[in-house]
């Protein structure tokens, strides 16, 4: 069940087995920029995506002891994890990541071309420091980075306690495009929103989805328990994205083409 801290309008529900995107969720990502799928990652999926985590944090941990520092980038050992370019390093996270589902998520909101741009285990640990700052995603590209949807998928119960997501709908910040973000000199976080609104917590069990366009504000809060808070991030962009500079960046997998799904060989190619 889907918690929000305040009352807000949210379609959310798909079946485990054959998800399919509802016309009233399409138009929510079109009117307000996300909509999320409950209990939609099969299992044999989720388990695909829980069992490979471990492994990314303890490369993480391993170069930062290696390097004498507690902090590579936007990751702080046995704080926070920010693991990129997952599915090169482990190809059967393709398995989900180019499965019917997220075709599914894709011909919803940015339609049927689409390249997986960037992919990144994101997880907390136990500790008071671990939050994540006010951000668009496109903040972290350029001030003219095109929409790409973001997938915020739950590999555990994700509640107010661990650090769940908060979602600032277009109409409750009145943007919708890219603002220029500001590092925070302390965290590495870029940060786009300075104002009151605290968002939309998004409380779902693992296997869940906040599918949001990459111009959605959101942040998460700190992990307060005494276990991980584990997500996975597929992102998906109808172009190849570039950086300011032109150059290519995160990935450019071919994904759907004419609104198909490529054949694996095209991927594995492209990689």
């Amino acid at each position: 069940m889907i918690t929000l801290n305040h009352p807000y309008p949210i379609y959310m529900h798909t079946t485990l087995t054959s998800p399919r995107i509802s016309e009233a969720q399409k138009q929510h990502f079109q009117k307000e920029g996300y909509f999320i799928l409950e209990s939609c990652v099969p299992e044999e999926h989720l388990k695909i995506l829980q069992d490979n985590c471990q492994a990314f944090i303890d490369a993480a941990d391993a170069e930062m002891i290696a390097k004498g520092v507690d902090r590579i980038g936007l990751s702080a050992r046995g704080k926070r994890y920010f693991n990129a370019y997952c599915y090169e390093k482990s190809a059967i996270l393709g398995e989900f990541i180019f499965s019917d589902l997220m075709a599914d998520i894709c011909r919803a909101t940015i339609g049927g071309e689409a390249n997986l741009f960037w992919d990144q285990y994101v997880v907390k640990g136990p500790d008071k420091d671990s939050s994540f700052s006010w951000h668009q995603d496109s903040g972290y590209v350029h001030i003219k980075c095109p929409m790409y949807v973001t997938c915020w998928v739950t590999l555990d119960d994700v509640t107010l306690e661990n650090g769940t997501v908060y979602l600032l709908p277009y109409s409750k910040v009145g943007i919708r495009s890219v603002v220029n973000h500001i590092p925070d000199p302390r965290t590495g976080d870029m940060v786009g929103y300075f104002g009151e609104d605290p968002g939309l917590s998004v409380v779902v069990p693992a296997g869940s989805i906040a599918v949001f366009s990459s111009y959605v504000f959101h942040r998460s809060g700190p992990n307060l328990t005494d276990k991980l808070r584990r997500v996975y991030l597929p992102q998906y962009a109808a172009t190849v994205i570039l950086d300011a500079e032109g150059k290519q960046k995160g990935q450019a997998v071919p994904f759907l083409r004419n609104g198909e799904i490529v054949p694996e060989q095209a991927r594995s190619q492209a990689v």
